[in-house]
């Protein structure tokens, strides 16, 4: 497939035109951010960690029928995907108190929720990503109110699959983030990325972080840690 012009450059990817206009090929990059892009670090391997977990989970989701963008893996920095108009918003669904909602209700990090919590933020880096309710998603024309209950229907869904699957590993799912756009017919479908950099994974036995708070919280050691959940999915270093 001929390469094409860059369509968009974020914190963690390049999106690219190809030759066919309903796919775009994405190039993970090492750059590590937080806080809105105010810490910022570059940690080689993170962007092949980032593609090859990716890929295992979207292949994983679309196996149980989670429609999504991936197409396949092509090369430890690259995949090709379907192109789709995203939706700036970003659900995050919470099974564990952490992070941004500990400061918020003050409870402590860490507690089990009695049930999941499904939230709506705002995609826009200059506003700090604020949550919202389906109110606002209504007045600012963010997304129809069909579309938020099947994106938190999906999430759940998304939520209900990953926890099976990381329990299996030792894994606790705390908390993560994804993101939704639209195809050429207008259909819903899971975009973005899933990796140790949009979820919160801790090892069920020592309660170790194994994801981007490594970065956040100066834990050191994020590469191996995102080697470490790339290593119990069973995913080896070969395309």
């Amino acid at each position: 497939m001929k390469e094409e012009a860059m369509l968009y450059e974020g914190k963690a990817k390049q999106l690219f035109h190809t030759d066919d206009p309903q796919v775009l090929r994405v190039q993970y990059k090492d750059s590590a951010t937080a806080f809105n892009g105010e810490k910022r670090a570059t940690l080689a391997g993170k962007g092949e960690m980032n593609n090859r977990i990716s890929a295992i989970f979207f292949r994983y989701l679309e196996e149980n029928g989670v429609a999504n963008h991936f197409i396949k893996t092509l090369s430890p920095l690259e995949q090709l995907v379907r192109k789709v108009k995203i939706i700036p918003l970003e659900v995050v669904v919470r099974n564990r108190v952490a992070g941004s909602l500990a400061k918020r209700i003050g409870i402590a990090e860490g507690t089990k929720l009695k049930h999941p919590i499904v939230e709506f933020y705002y995609k826009d880096d200059a506003l700090g990503d604020p949550l919202l309710n389906e109110d606002h998603i209504a007045v600012m024309d963010l997304a129809t109110p069909e579309q938020v209950e099947e994106m938190k229907q999906i999430g759940l869904q998304v939520n209900d699959l990953l926890q099976l699957l990381m329990s299996k590993l030792q894994i606790i799912l705390v908390d993560f983030k994804i993101e939704f756009g639209l195809d050429e017919e207008g259909k819903l479908l899971l975009a973005d990325e899933i990796s140790p950099d949009t979820c919160r994974f801790w090892d069920e036995d020592t309660g170790e972080k194994l994801d981007k708070d490594r970065f956040r919280r100066d834990l050191g050691n994020v590469v191996e840690a995102y080697e470490e959940i790339f290593s119990r999915l069973g995913g080896q270093k070969h395309v």
